[in-house]
């Protein structure tokens, strides 16, 4: 099992997930904000700060592409790197 960002078992395999496809996976918030590793309140936060990106509008629901967060992951180990 795979873990995600904060060291926690992921629900999806972030491996297999292509980026910036059609197949390109979305999540809602609570399952963003268990792979970010923070509760939903958070996750509502970071996007209205601007921390992760706001989520997609379809219907009535807001989703996030998989890309998207595993951008911010990315981001943020590349600060990690270059502190």
């Amino acid at each position: 099992m795979t873990k995600n960002f904060a060291g926690n078992h992921a629900t999806a395999p972030l491996a297999t997930a292509a980026p910036h496809h059609a197949t390109d996976h979305l999540y809602s918030d609570r399952d963003a904000a268990e792979l970010l590793g923070c509760g939903r309140s958070t996750l509502w936060r970071w996007a209205a700060e601007g921390i992760i990106p706001k989520p997609l509008k379809i219907g009535g629901m807001s989703r996030w592409k998989l890309s998207d967060l595993q951008a911010v992951i990315a981001k943020a180990e590349a600060q990690r790197e270059a502190a």
